[in-house]
């Protein structure tokens, strides 16, 4: 690019550079430095994700709460992420990404602080929810302003691994920094430690960060927007509440059917209106849907699974806040080295070939731990964790850049959001369902091992609330009635809970290797399928530079952390 015309974009008052402005705007500036503020807020958010995990049995003895709402502990902040993530990425093509992320960071440092603060489980759950607000506003922003700061198509590719790998990392250190904050402070620490990252965060994208905006595209579609939030948000509450309310009783029954009328009228609107948020036609490709779907099967299985195994480690193995975190660091190291060989993978191998084998992979990985009794060793879980953690991290790039490759550049921006909410959904229906099974057999196994014992039905009622308040029962019962009554109750606790464990267990390995086979029958063959399908879609990109009509476009794609997204997200 010639001085005069560096010059001319610099200077322009106009609020939505090109790409070819802002790649010279960033050219003063390190593209990479760029990379790494955004890569702080993301981050940021990906660790909240899963740091609460560890401190759920603390959320029991201090907050009082029941299995139902450590469940919505954890997904309330999931569930808006997830619903808001398509109206925030919407809001951020048409006002201007980096002023989104901007309100987003202020949001979740506001939300974050009052979330410490809180005095008990439901008001917890409202400024988790709360975070969730800010959560949505920021993550579509860090990709959509990543793809306009990297032009080059290679320099993106490696950018995009990078700021997967990153949530993929955060997702794994969640449970470790929650740990060492629980080891010496309250449990509010987990949500302080938020704050200063901000601000710091705040100051660098100020400072360093350039800012895009789709000007092709001028009206907000509320109604799509309040549409997919509710049949969202009333899908998610009826799988949490299915164990209390009975799964066949009249409440479960209206609020599945009211989830799927929601979800119905929503596609029905998008199908109709000439400004849809999502633009459902583009699930008629099949290796779109693949890539969606093998994202949302990923972090349905790693969620639910890391809803139980946090409690495994506390609850039965009597690990600590911060020795249950570090147990959980195999996984993130074994993500982290499989996601950097993803790349060189699909280009031998090809996509379909290393995306089905890696979400088989984390299918065997949940199979084997099937086995595992109350007092396994940890090498057999660290190894189990070799399968999980190595398979989502051949999986994250490769169906990120088969959601992105199979859509043309005008549709970077609805390719991007739905990653990204393919991500947060599967996660938030994976604690959902997966802990709403492991609660259904866990209470009636309890009552079934204690029933004609010596221990008060009072007694049994609150142990089966949670496998944490079944502990706690254990030790009174000991400290009051002796010894054998401590034993005979948390011998009942632990056979319960792996009962429950391992139901929930089979259901991830399943729903993955369902994911798998999808995968293989829909994904590119092989690599070169997808260069060629990169390289069309920079011919059309070429294209439409000529004629003028290029979009600052959000590619909010990417890598699905481990996931990465949640390494153990």
């Amino acid at each position: 690019m010639h001085a005069d015309s560096s010059s001319s974009s610099s200077s322009s008052s106009s609020p939505s550079p090109s790409p070819s402005s802002l790649a010279a705007a960033t050219r003063q500036r390190s593209p990479w430095v760029v990379l790494a503020v955004l890569c702080s807020s993301v981050f940021i958010i990906v660790v909240d994700g899963t740091i609460v995990n560890v401190a759920l049995p603390t959320f029991i003895r201090e907050l009082g709460a029941t299995t139902s709402e450590l469940q919505w502990i954890v997904d309330a902040y999931v569930l808006v992420f997830a619903g808001l993530l398509m109206a925030a990425g919407s809001i951020g093509d048409r006002f201007g990404r980096k002023g989104v992320l901007q309100l987003g960071l202020l949001v979740f440092g506001a939300t974050s602080i009052m979330a410490s603060l809180a005095d008990s489980a439901g008001e917890l759950i409202g400024w988790r929810a709360a975070m969730g607000v800010g959560g949505a506003l920021i993550f579509p922003a860090t990709l959509a302003l990543l793809v306009n700061v990297f032009t080059d198509a290679r320099q993106r590719a490696v950018a995009i691994a990078v700021w997967a790998a990153t949530s993929g990392l955060a997702v794994a250190l969640g449970p470790v920094a929650g740990g060492l904050l629980l080891r010496h402070y309250s449990w509010g620490s987990v949500f302080l430690v938020n704050v200063p990252v901000i601000v710091v965060a705040m100051v660098l994208i100020g400072r360093l960060v350039p800012t895009s905006r789709d000007t092709t595209v001028h009206r907000l579609d509320p109604l799509g927007t309040l549409l997919s939030i509710a049949g969202i948000t009333v899908l998610v509450w009826a799988v949490i509440e299915g164990p209390k309310h009975g799964w066949l009783s009249l409440s479960s029954a209206v609020a599945f059917g009211l989830a799927a009328g929601l979800l119905v009228g929503f596609v029905a609107w998008e199908r109709r209106t000439d400004h849809p948020m999502l633009d459902v036609s583009v699930f008629t490709n099949l290796r779109f849907t693949a890539g969606s779907v093998s994202v949302t099967f990923a972090f349905f299985a790693l969620f639910g699974f890391i809803f139980m195994v946090t409690q495994y480690f506390q609850v039965v193995r009597g690990y600590d806040t911060l020795e249950a975190g570090v147990r959980t660091v195999p996984f993130a190291l074994f993500t982290g080295v499989a996601a950097p060989l993803s790349a060189k993978l699909v280009h031998r191998f090809g996509t379909k070939a290393v995306v089905a084998a890696g979400l088989t992979s984390m299918s065997l990985g949940f199979a084997w731990t099937t086995f595992d009794t109350a007092d396994a060793s940890y090498w057999l879980i660290v190894g189990q964790m070799l399968f999980m953690g190595g398979g989502l991290g051949l999986v994250n790039a490769p169906a990120t850049e088969a959601i992105m490759g199979s859509l043309p550049p005008e549709k970077a921006g609805v390719g991007s959001a739905v990653n990204d909410t393919a991500r947060e959904l599967g996660g938030t229906l994976g604690v959902a369902i997966v802990g709403s099974l492991f609660a259904s057999i866990y209470a009636g196994r309890l009552g079934e091992l204690l029933a004609g014992s010596p221990v008060p039905a009072a007694a049994v009622a609150i142990a089966q609330q949670s496998a944490g308040a079944g502990a706690e029962v254990a030790r009174q019962a000991g400290e009051q009635a002796g010894p054998t009554a401590g034993e005979l109750v948390g011998n009942a606790v632990n056979t319960a809970f792996m009962e429950g464990f391992h139901a929930g267990s089979w259901v991830s390995a399943a729903v993955v290797l369902a994911g798998a086979a999808m995968a293989w029958r829909w994904l590119p063959s092989r690599a070169v399928a997808a260069a060629e399908v990169v390289a069309g879609a920079g011919a059309v990109r070429a294209a439409a530079v000529q004629a003028g009509a290029v979009q600052a476009g959000a590619v909010r794609a990417a890598a699905v952390e481990t996931p990465a997204s949640a390494a153990l997200y």
